[in-house]
């Protein structure tokens, strides 16, 4: 599944084309993805100028002169194409803008497309409890001491939860913990001052490397340029059960199952 790095990747290369452009023409090739699409959205959109791109969690969002936001979530496959050379059976929507040609590609359809008012964007359901971007000033060890406070659950567990920070998944949390020497399995209330202190950095670090690498590409991921990106081959942690730890300490990567999804740490350097 495209996570935040792959979000933000595809709105910064959207965005090289399509920020003040104007939108010549929407094309919807079927009714729906996961859910239909909005049944306004090619009266609303075509004509539209851009007036920014930007990201919130994993959605992207492209925002217009009309008041209105269209959002785009990925699922677990999709991708946008730029000037593809042949049109596929999987562009669901195509967008032509600034001489260009902009396919969302998604085989299985998890994927989605909304259209919002600009103004209310605050108040749309998945956005409405998420708690701070990741990257940005919110995310801070005194917010992370708050939502952790008593709590037994799983330090991995509270940081996958939208409603304590916006975005992460589970990747990007394997290697951060890493990063900040915290065992995953810790009870979040019990993770301490000092360890905090390590993993917001260590988050901002993971996610900033992935950004610039151009995302993971697992499986169906690819930069809206078709190039893959490859932060993969900077993983600690993640998928490495097995191997031995990459700091030399004698420890070798362990994997464990929390919430029906699997965690990569290593027992000797993180506690």
């Amino acid at each position: 599944m495209p996570e935040l790095p792959e979000v933000e990747t595809t709105v910064r290369g959207l965005a090289r084309y399509l920020d003040g452009a104007r939108i010549e023409r929407v094309q919807l090739n079927r009714a729906d993805m996961r859910f239909p699409f909005p049944p306004q959205l090619v009266q609303t959109l075509t004509g539209a100028r851009i007036t920014g791109l930007c990201r919130r969690a994993k959605y992207g969002l492209i925002h217009t002169d009309r008041d209105a936001t269209m959002i785009f979530h990925l699922g677990m496959s999709g991708r946008w194409r730029i000037d593809p050379e042949i049109a596929e059976k999987h562009d669901h929507l195509v967008l032509e803008a600034a001489g260009h040609s902009f396919a969302l590609h998604d085989p299985r359809r998890f994927g989605f497309v909304d259209l919002v008012d600009t103004a209310a964007l605050e108040s749309w359901p998945a956005f409405a409890a998420m708690g701070p971007e990741p990257l940005g000033p919110g995310l801070t060890a005194d917010h992370l001491k708050a939502a952790f406070d008593g709590r037994r659950q799983a330090v991995k567990l509270l940081l996958l939860d939208q409603r304590v920070v916006a975005g992460l998944g589970n990747i990007y949390v394997c290697e951060a913990l890493f990063q900040a020497r915290i065992h995953p399995g810790k009870a979040a209330g019990k993770v301490s001052r000092p360890a905090l202190a390590r993993l917001v950095p260590a988050i901002r670090a993971v996610l900033e490397q992935s950004i610039s690498d151009g995302g993971s590409s697992l499986r169906d991921y690819a930069r809206p340029d078709g190039e893959l990106g490859y932060f993969a081959t900077r993983f600690q942690v993640y998928g490495r059960e097995g191997q031995p730890c990459t700091r030399e300490d004698g420890g070798t990567v362990r994997r464990i199952v929390q919430g029906g999804r699997s965690t990569w740490y290593c027992p000797v350097c993180q506690r």
